[in-house]
Parts: C-alpha cells; structure tokens; sequence
C-alpha cells in the first residue's frame, strides 16, 4: 500500500529533536562510561543524569521554568556539561557568559539577555556582585565553591552542590516543541556592545549529528567512540562547537580542565590518556610550551583548529610531535561548524597534508555554502577566484536579539553573509584568505593578511605574527607585521624573504612585500583567543 495512503498508528510517538534525546543512546550504551573535572571529580553517565535531574529540581526551586533565562559563569567543568543538558531540558534558556569579557560587557550582556538566574563559579563573584545593582532581573544567585575550604562571602541563594545534595533527582522533565529556544549567547564583535546570537534545540541536534558526520567519514584527523574527549575551547563560547553535546551523544570518557593552565591540561592529557581535543592556535601553541617543560608525550592527540588559520608551520610542529591536527571553520552565529579539513582521498604524502589540512576545508553535510562577489553571482570554482562565503543550514543563527538592522545585514539575501573572503575548489575545498575588513588594499590591489602571516610563520625566527594593513597617503594602505620572535629580533629583509619568493612565484602582487616590521613581547588578545587586529591597528597609526 503507497505510504500516502497509510493509517497514521494513534500511539505512533513524534520524536522531537530536543537536546534531552541526545543523552539516550550513552544512558544504553555507556552508562558507566567516566566523565572527569580536573584531579578532582569522577563520575559516570549515570550519575550525569541524576545530577542533571537534580539541577532541574533545584532551578524549579527558585522558580525556573520554560522560558527563563539562567546565566551561567564557571570554567569548564562537569557543571558546565549539566547545564548544557538541565537548563534546555526543562524548557529554559541556557546563557553561556564570556566571563573574559570587561565587567561592562557581561554587565550588559545579562540585562540584554534578561537573566533571572546566575550559576556563577566564585572566581567571578566580585565581578557579578558589583553588577547585581544594575542587574533588575536576576532574582538569584547560585554560587559554585568548587571544593574551597571556605565558603564564598557572598551566599546568594545557595551553593551548587549543597542545592543539588537537597534537590529531588527525578525532576518531571515533559515535552515540548523542538523549535523552543535553547541557548543563547553574544558574539565578542570589535566595535560596539556584544551582539547576541540563539539557537532552539532543534537546530543544536542536528549541529551535533552534522558535525559528527565528517569525523565518521575522514579516517584521520577524526573522533569517535573509544576517544578520550577534552575541550580546550571554552564552554561559553558556541558551545564549546558543540562538541560536548557530540561527545555524549557518542557517550565517550570527558575530561573537563577547568581554568586553562597548561600544566594541569598536559597532566590531563597524560593521566586520562586524552586523544581528541579542539582549540585555537594560540593555546596549542601554549601546550607545546607546557609539553616541553613537562616532557609531556603528544603522539597520537587529534587536534581540531579554529577561530583563527592554521598556518602551515603550527601544522608541522604539532605533525613533528606525533599529533594529528586538521582546520575546521565556523562563526559565533553558525553554531559554529561549516567546514572541516579532510586529506586528500587516497594521500599518504605529507605535502599534500599540509595543504589539505590547514584551509578551512569541506562543507559538512546540510551546509549549502557559496563564494560569491558584489552582486551575489557565484565566483568560479577553480581555487584561485575570490569572493564572501555565504551559507544556509538548519542551525544558523536567525537573528541577532533585539538588533533588526544587524540581522537584516546578516541575512541579506536570504544567505548568512559570514563577511570572509575565500576561494573554492572543484572539489569544494574552502580556503579562506582573509576576512573582509582585515583584506589590505594597497597599490590598487587586495593583499591577504592570511597569506602573509602563513609566509611570515615558516620563519624559525618567528614565534607568533600578526599582519595588518595601516592608512598610508600615496597607496591608500601597506602591510605591517607585527612579530613575536622566537630567537633575537628579526629584520625586515628576513620577514620579507619568504614574501619575495612567493612574488617571484606569481603567487603575490609585488605590493605585498614588506617595508615595516614591529617586534613586540605579545599579540593582543580578544576574549575568545584570536588575535586583536583592530588593536594592533590602532597601536600602528
């Protein structure tokens, strides 16, 4: 019988794509799997879902229910990964604080956000107390003491695990459409107030069986069942990718760092026999660091890379230390995966590697991804035609909260412009050269920052480099790179050595080449990690 003309059963369940479902196979299959926070907490999925039956009960307490908002500022924990579950799960919404953003920021970020519930680890509450004054909506405080001898001054309504300890652990968690809000947070942009970004269960599940997909289908770098999963980007910035939820959903061991100290992590690393990990290049290059004071072994951790590029010489040490390490792309407002780097099908050649594994990569599966030019018209898919990336998925960020402009911007065309420059192959290899605002318009012509810094990076001498473009009066703009070195202090005529070769190539305009450096301590930093243009920008004119 066709199946148009099928009796529906009156029974048959309609299965909604909420976050709770994700935990299902892990309770079956992995009940007694470990999850591990620091050296001081052990537990199983089991207990994971009686703590997170807990923690619904308790918010219930304190008169959480779907739709309020509940803030959450700890480092990254198992608390963090209970959140992650309980707050969704009961209909609320989950905020995921920056805490390393100014105390105005999360300020505003939590009235914006109209919080009614703060879980706040006791690192950070100085910060929120001086805040609660100007924070109207926030009816209670729960405060994480995370073992300290002594209590934390300010009470609040309760300390975490003592609200637990009191909390019914059968919390009576009822259904509810798949299109309900789920988390929100706010992308750390470099000019004006954070703008805030959400997504509805519906869209985290399928980010989270689509960012699965590449790892199921890529033998190397890859995650899967039998890794030993540890995040390295933070939990309050897009979900840490997802990856949490992807690790449950796999029910593999999780270990959580905490604060990110580079001894404890490389401990970690050794301790819980951690295989799979994702960052950004700044803390990878911290590990390396750490892992050559501590002798700490790294052969054989698979490493994810993003936020900013993977250049060619970061790939190479980490493949000198034995890791596996590929890029994968994404933005605050995507949730964040659209791409993941794959090797080229059938290469065992390490040259090839490096080329297949440091760009953005390949769109996963349900991202239709485009590279197009000022009118919206496709470039040419041949690796070298550059254009703005624009995409589509079914977790895409609709809109920025309480900005109509901005998500009209961001949604121009019925297409989510990410504002990055890139070429695309035959193959649908992205490479992104650079973003929009960052593209240096010099002698009448674009220079990707990307190119040069990757140019600039293979130098021994160079540890960290940042290129910029500065206003200049005959060319409009000119490059200057800022450098970390690792031994002395570079000249120009070593920075620009790779640069003229790469000319002589053809593969640069002759306007590329250098006639500044800086050499300074340290990069800046925004919140998240990546380099700070828009200050070295400033530091520069």
């Amino acid at each position: 019988m066709p199946l148009r003309f099928a009796t529906r059963a009156s029974e048959a369940y309609d299965f909604p794509l909420t976050i709770g479902h994700l935990l299902d196979a892990a309770l079956t299959s992995a009940a007694d799997q470990e999850i591990v926070y620091r050296d001081r907490v052990r537990m199983t999925y089991r207990d994971l879902r009686v703590r997170i039956g807990r923690l619904a009960s308790a918010l219930a307490g304190l008169g959480v229910g779907q739709g309020t908002v509940v803030a959450m500022m700890d480092w990254d924990s198992h608390r963090y990964l209970e959140a992650y579950f309980a707050i969704p799960m009961m209909g609320a919404v989950l905020q995921t604080v920056n805490v390393r953003l100014p105390i105005a920021q999360i300020g505003y970020t939590l009235r914006h956000a109209e919080a009614e519930v703060v879980i706040c680890h006791r690192d950070f509450l100085p910060a929120l107390e001086a805040l609660l004054p100007t924070l109207e909506g926030v009816t209670a405080v729960v405060v994480i003491d995370d073992g300290a001898d002594e209590p934390a001054s300010f009470a609040g309504a309760g300390e975490y695990e003592a609200l637990l300890a009191a909390a019914d652990p059968v919390f009576p968690f009822v259904e509810f459409d798949e299109n309900a809000l789920a988390t929100t947070f706010y992308t750390t942009g470099t000019t004006g107030d954070p703008k805030g970004v959400c997504f509805s269960h519906r869209q985290i599940v399928l980010l989270a069986l689509a960012t699965k997909g590449p790892f199921g289908t890529t033998r190397d770098p890859g995650f899967g069942i039998g890794d030993v999963y540890m995040p390295l980007t933070p939990m309050f910035h897009v979900h840490a990718w997802c990856l949490p939820y992807v690790a449950t959903l796999l029910g593999v061991k999780q270990v959580y760092p905490g604060r990110y100290e580079a001894d404890m992590i490389c401990r970690l690393r050794t301790t819980e026999h951690v295989t799979y990990s994702h960052c950004v290049p700044t803390v990878l290059q911290m590990i390396f660091a750490a892992a050559d004071k501590a002798g700490t072994d790294l052969v054989g951790w698979t490493m994810t890379i993003g936020g900013s590029a993977l250049t060619h010489a970061l790939w190479e040490e980490g493949k000198r230390r034995g890791m596996s390490i590929g890029a994968g792309y994404g933005m605050s407002e995507t949730g964040p995966t659209l791409t993941m780097a794959r090797r080229n099908t059938g290469s065992a050649d390490a040259a090839s590697d490096v080329d297949a594994l440091t760009p953005a990569g390949i769109p996963i599966a349900l991202v239709s991804l485009r590279v197009v030019d000022e009118a919206m018209c496709d470039v040419s898919h041949d690796g070298v035609s550059r254009g703005e990336v624009v995409v589509r998925a079914p977790w895409l960020t609709p809109c920025y909260i309480g900005n109509a402009e901005a998500s009209r911007e961001l949604w121009r065309g019925g297409w989510m412009h990410t504002q990055d420059v890139a070429t695309i192959s035959s193959s649908g290899r992205v490479v992104i050269c650079d973003r929009l605002k960052d593209v240096i318009k010099t002698g009448g012509e674009w220079i990707p920052s990307l190119e040069l810094e990757d140019l600039i990076a293979s130098l021994p001498e160079v540890a960290e480099v940042a290129v910029v473009g500065v206003p200049d009066k005959r060319w409009g703009e000119r490059p200057v790179a800022v450098v970390v070195a690792a031994v002395g202090a570079p000249s120009l005529d070593t920075i620009n050595t790779p640069i003229t070769a790469a000319i002589e190539r053809g593969d640069l305009s002759r306007y590329a080449r250098l006639d500044r450096v800086e050499i300074v301590d340290a990069l800046p930093r925004t919140s998240v990690g990546k380099i700070d243009k828009k200050a070295l920008r400033f530091m520069l004119t």
